[in-house]
């Protein structure tokens, strides 16, 4: 039986806003995720608009962001090498993959909510029956997928999505572009939530998405699940 493929695209995106400060892809949404894949025996690819090194968020790699799996990254050479060497996006074709799974962190919502190879990929990845995951606010690389009949693929579909109350507790309500929550509902999403920075993860068909760090395993278990890895 051949491997399972799966497509893991991170963000190129450093700049949070205006601030002056830096941001990039959540370093537990990538590694918790990765290593449930890895023990699956899932083979893994990276990728990212620009390619090359993905900027993890410096906030992510605070103290108490830190979870078994981040420890595991930071002792793993081979994995920080692959994010350091992504693949570019315009160079990944979906028919060579069987899943894809985009990892959150603010980086996203600036350069993949509106990037066209990225919409195209994940329109081909559903029109070919492939599960689409994501998790926090990675969710928001859907906002402009479109189906075969020109809809929003979330309209009318169960997703969760990084909260507007847990983006108060960040305090980066007034700093990133717009608020998830309140497009995934504009765009006729079935918007799912639990309480702030607990767990939950929703799969509806092959859209599986989940809401905050805490649930990329979560997100992680259903596409293997889905994938029969």
């Amino acid at each position: 039986m051949n491997k399972q493929k799966v497509l893991m695209v991170l963000t190129s995106h450093d700049k949070l806003g205006d601030t002056g400060e830096k941001t990039g892809f959540w370093i537990e949404e990538f590694a918790a995720p990765y290593y449930a894949f890895k023990e699956a025996g899932v083979d893994i690819t990276l990728a990212s608009p620009l390619g090359g090194q993905a900027p993890i968020d410096p906030n992510s790699e605070s103290e108490d962001a830190q979870t078994p799996a981040t420890v595991k990254y930071y002792d793993d050479a081979a994995a920080q090498s692959a994010v350091a060497n992504t693949k570019v996006l315009t160079d990944i074709n979906a028919s060579d993959f069987d899943a894809v799974f985009y990892p959150g962190g603010h980086g996203p919502l600036w350069d993949l909510t509106e990037n066209k190879h990225s919409i195209q990929l994940i329109e081909q990845f559903l029109a070919a029956e492939k599960p689409v995951a994501v998790v926090c606010h990675a969710t928001a690389t859907l906002l402009n997928v479109k189906d075969s009949a020109c809809d929003y693929v979330v309209n009318n579909k169960a997703v969760a999505g990084f909260t507007n109350s847990e983006e108060e507790g960040v305090q980066l309500t007034e700093v990133v572009p717009f608020s998830l929550e309140d497009e995934l509902v504009k765009r006729g999403a079935d918007y799912q939530k639990v309480e702030d920075w607990h767990a939950f993860a929703v799969q509806d068909g092959l859209i599986i998405s989940g809401q905050n760090p805490a649930s990329s395993v979560l997100v992680a278990e259903k596409l293997l699940n889905k994938l029969g890895a």
